[in-house]
């Protein structure tokens, strides 16, 4: 392994003597020793984000846009070595995290692009009598240093949908990576210190729970961007005081198919939907409800694409089933199917746990209060429900404490719009799955999914204050 990987505070690499070792989720090998940032480092961080809020500020438009294009093309160009590095700690098969490089490359391009459009108003005042010489001027500011909290499922596009737009929108940011994976994070930070920008325009820096607790109650960052569960996200808002906080957190996503569905549309986007990467995204198929006279042949389908699914090293080019993250999250999964089959689940297929590996998994007769139907699975689980009429899908899909996105397959264009009008969810997808999500879409959810929206033109508002100039041309 050879020493341990130092963090990135402002432009310099810092090592300490705490460290973490990280360790590859399918076979438990060490991948690397990583150094962890203290309570000393973190407030050095925020110190070195607040030196840079001027010069942030101050970067014009072309500039960032050029920084956020030598980012893309420094990632597109270590390509492999960042893909390898993601599945060596995350067990990501590495198709899928090829899949993932590519999406960042995308994600910081059109952050360059967005970074040219931030733009204004104008306000004409003369709609009040005794104005109609003023002006006003409208235009976006940045709102100052700004606080990532990133999960270990997508070490490089979550990410990158925190750094790439706040960099746009001229904020500096400190960003704590997940502790399972935060090497892909540091692959990033030597590539945003190659681009130009100020020196602290971005911090990395791992570090325990304790130590990110401090920086989320610091009043210095005045924007707190968390992805991760709904427990720990809710809990980091009660704390975070007067900043700014956008989450993006968990759910257990919902898709119908109709009578009049292309099933074999329906049943192949949903084997896709609810296994990649052993189910471990938030907007992971988790919950389908067929309708009965289509319900046998859509699960045969189902049945023969989950079964058809190449399970094991996530090495491996072929792999689509690689472990959770870790055996403990295996172990939970396991439980969590067990305790629904004692409850009076069926195993359609799979089921079992080998290590960190959890078989793809399709259950029949779940109740909604069962964990695999009410929470979240965050694993390669998918439950699969009979419904007679269209308004009971809706109202069972709607029967959840999260909202992120929902999943319609249909022909019929007034059902799409009542879905789109009826279910409690960020988005409504007609003949797609809820797991689709492009980098320049508004994505985020309701209820317990979160607050705020991300893809890079949302989250750039969400991260820029409005100001306004009043003219007096008299």
């Amino acid at each position: 392994m050879g020493s341990a990987r130092p963090f990135l505070i402002g432009s310099q690499w810092r090592h300490t003597a705490t460290t973490a070792t990280i360790r590859n989720p399918y076979n438990g090998s060490a991948v690397a020793d990583v150094c962890l940032a203290g309570k000393a480092e973190a407030d050095e961080a925020a110190a070195r984000a607040v030196e840079a809020t001027a010069a942030m500020r101050g970067l014009p438009a072309h500039a960032r846009a050029g920084a956020l294009l030598k980012i893309a093309g420094r990632l597109d160009a270590r390509q492999d070595d960042i893909a390898r590095t993601m599945t060596a700690e995350s067990g990501k098969p590495i198709t899928d995290a090829r899949r993932e490089v590519g999406r960042a490359v995308q994600t910081f391009t059109i952050a360059a692009e967005e970074a040219k459009r931030i733009g204004g108003d104008v306000i004409p005042m003369d709609l009040t009598p005794g104005m109609e010489r003023h002006l006003s001027l409208l235009r976006r500011v940045p709102v100052g240093p700004v606080l990532g909290i990133t999960p270990f499922n997508f070490p490089l596009n979550l990410v990158a949908h925190k750094v790439a737009p706040c960099l746009a929108a001229g904020n500096p940011m400190v960003l704590k990576p997940a502790p399972q994976t935060p090497l892909t994070a540091l692959l990033l930070a030597e590539i945003v210190l190659e681009a130009g920008l100020p020196a602290g325009a971005l911090s990395v820096v791992p570090c325990d729970n304790t130590v990110a607790e401090q920086m989320v109650t610091d009043g210095r960052f005045k924007v707190l961007s968390f992805t991760g569960s709904a427990a720990v996200g809710w809990m980091l808002k009660a704390k975070s005081g007067k900043k700014r906080v956008l989450l993006e957190l968990g759910g257990n996503a919902g898709m119908i198919v109709e009578p009049d569905a292309d099933l074999e549309l329906a049943a192949a986007r949903c084997a896709v939907g609810g296994y990649a990467y052993s189910g471990q995204a938030c907007i992971s198929v988790q919950r389908v409800f067929a309708h009965e006279s289509v319900y046998d042949r859509f699960v045969d389908q189902l049945l023969s694409r989950v079964k058809a699914l190449k399970t094991g090293d996530p090495a491996d080019e072929a792999t689509v089933i690689g472990p959770l993250i870790d055996e403990a999250a295996a172990r939970r999964v396991e439980q969590w199917i067990q305790e629904a089959t004692a409850q009076g689940a069926r195993v359609l297929t799979g089921g079992t746990r080998s290590g960190s590996v959890v078989e793809a998994t399709v259950l029949a007769n779940v109740t909604p209060a069962m964990k695999v139907s009410c929470r979240e699975v965050f694993g390669p689980v998918v439950t699969v429900s009979r419904y007679k009429e269209f308004g009971d899908a809706l109202a069972s899909l709607n029967d959840s404490d999260f909202g992120l996105q929902a999943g319609v397959f249909t022909r019929d264009i007034d059902r799409i719009f009542r879905a789109y009008r009826e279910l409690e969810v960020g988005a409504v997808l007609a003949n797609e799955i809820p797991t689709f999500r492009a980098e320049h879409m508004p994505y985020g959810g309701v209820k317990d999914s979160g607050l705020g929206r991300e893809g890079v033109r949302y989250a750039i508002e969400d991260m820029t204050e409005l100001k306004l100039l009043i003219l007096n041309l008299r």
